[in-house]
């Protein structure tokens, strides 16, 4: 009835084949969620405070270059992201992290 739009290479695959193989590449992949590292016990502190003093913490969440990590790869929530940010301009200002890098 209807006609097959596929045109075969020497391989006899045509380039459905690989499509559909790469959409289940892309499904398969599991999404691991990643806990907020300012929770203590998964909970939430309160009020959401970080100390800009507590360099350990803060060094985890900037990269080599002295940028401050994005939330998609810290796993920090909104809240947090904002409270780390905070803080770890608080901490520069104040000479305990660098502005760059190395």
């Amino acid at each position: 009835m209807y006609q097959n739009n596929r045109k075969n290479d020497k391989f006899g695959k045509g380039p459905n084949d690989r499509n559909q193989q790469q959409q289940q590449m892309r499904r398969s992949k599991v999404k691991v969620v990643k806990k907020d590292p300012l929770f203590v016990d998964g909970v939430k502190p309160r009020p959401m405070y970080v100390d800009y003093k507590d360099l350990d913490l803060l060094s985890k969440l900037t990269n080599r270059h002295g940028k401050i990590v994005s939330r998609r790869k810290s796993g920090c929530h909104a809240a947090s992201q904002h409270a780390v940010a905070r803080a770890i301009k608080r901490a520069r200002f104040m000479a305990l992290l660098p502005y760059v890098g190395d």
